[in-house]
């Protein structure tokens, strides 16, 4: 049966998420297992770690934190980890791979939910990891993500709150920018001027129609000559704040020299305060050279809404205070410190153990935050604008992207 009942779109509900519907079978399996043989009570703990960041990345943009604790909330589990919007490398300066959550209580109590944990925490780190990286490339260019027409629009929230804690100033989707507390923004489509049947009654329908607190932005790649466009706007509409830039690819020869040519032009006239924005197939890598050539602004699209999903794993490493491991993975519970100095992560094996920082000799303090006792949350939910300037400030101290 392709359709369940009362569901319109392939989506599952947030009731089904929590009771556990969107996990693997095997996960059932093995609750019924151990239902059976007396062992529901037998508690574990179970850190997450990914061994190798996508695309040899230095480190990534930790999120997914407070949509675990939500799933997790009522359950006899306690949490630790890591604070969402934290920027962490997979391993330490030994070498172990860093866990950035553990999870202890009765197996059977979170069991069925390492699907969807892991499904919070792979998908939404890879999404703000590669809004950092693009921030990082962009300095501090305004970018804004418009990356949810790539993407099922059922985790536009999700998409466009992840991108907003990497970096992104803003986001383009209604509910999106509901979710961040922020007004969405974005300039206009093709379809207007297409509409409209010429740019410049295109441009002068918007700047007449559209409410006075919306910057007045414009599309100039439509039908004609980019700098011919951009100047054709500059006349037309009083007080234009920019021109956007989204040239096709097969249209596009040198982008960053077409950026060099409008800007002359503008400049050329008077124009200088019209700035230039720039979209379509950018990433952290096709960022710098646009920003040097003169593109004062860019819209984010597919690279960090499609960003590749860091690979965490969610395994059992002590049971009953006995440490034990599968082959590949380090047993025991860990503490975690990191260096106040250099970011830097070590991991010891009591708490009292805290190391010094092999790279600048500096005491490390414990990393980990207890998030969850007896499935009672010991942190508050945090605005998304708070976190985002949280990773801003770790950002400065990274190396580079």
């Amino acid at each position: 049966m392709e359709m369940r009942a009362g569901k319109r779109f392939f989506t599952a509900s947030d009731e089904e998420i929590m009771s556990g519907r969107t996990t693997d079978v095997y996960f059932v399996r093995t609750l019924e297992v151990l239902r059976a043989k007396g062992l529901a009570d037998k508690v574990a703990l179970a850190e997450m770690t990914v061994a190798k960041l996508p695309r040899e990345w230095p480190w990534a943009v930790l999120t997914g934190v407070e949509e675990t604790l939500r799933l997790m909330e009522g359950k006899d589990v306690d949490i630790w980890g890591l604070p969402e919007g934290t920027i962490f490398p997979s391993r330490t300066q030994s070498g172990v791979k860093l866990p950035v959550m553990t999870i202890e209580g009765p197996y059977t109590e979170y069991c069925v939910f390492e699907t969807p944990i892991l499904g919070f925490m792979c998908h939404s780190t890879g999404v703000a990891t590669m809004a950092a990286r693009c921030r990082a490339a962009a300095g501090d260019r305004p970018m804004i993500a418009f990356g949810i027409r790539r993407t099922h629009p059922a985790i536009s929230p999700m998409l466009d709150r992840s991108s907003f804690i990497g970096g992104c100033d803003a986001v383009s989707s209604l509910l999106g920018a509901e979710t961040i507390g922020r007004p969405p923004e974005g300039t206009m489509p093709h379809a207007l001027i297409i509409m409209m049947g010429d740019s410049i009654e295109a441009f002068k329908a918007f700047d007449d129609v559209i409410d006075p607190s919306v910057p007045r932005i414009v599309l100039v790649d439509t039908y004609s000559d980019e700098k011919t466009e951009a100047i054709a706007a500059c006349r037309a509409v009083k007080g234009l704040a920019g021109v956007r830039l989204d040239t096709p690819g097969s249209r596009r020869g040198s982008f960053t020299e077409l950026i060099r040519e409008v800007r002359w032009e503008l400049d050329l006239r008077g124009f200088e305060n019209v700035r230039i924005f720039v979209s379509g197939g950018l990433d952290e890598k096709t960022i710098p050279p646009l920003a040097e050539a003169g593109a004062d602004g860019f819209g984010v699209g597919t690279s960090i809404s499609n960003a590749p999903t860091v690979d965490f794993a969610l395994d059992i490493v002590d049971i009953e205070n006995v440490p034990v491991a599968k082959r590949g993975k380090f047993g025991g519970r860990k503490y975690l410190f990191r260096c106040p100095e250099c970011f830097s992560y070590e991991v010891a094996v009591r708490s009292n153990d805290a190391p010094l920082c092999a790279r600048c000799g500096r005491p490390m303090g414990s990393a980990f935050t207890k998030l969850m006792e007896r499935g009672r949350r010991l942190v508050p939910q945090r605005p998304a604008a708070e976190i985002r300037d949280e990773v801003l400030q770790q950002l400065k101290r990274m190396e580079g992207p």
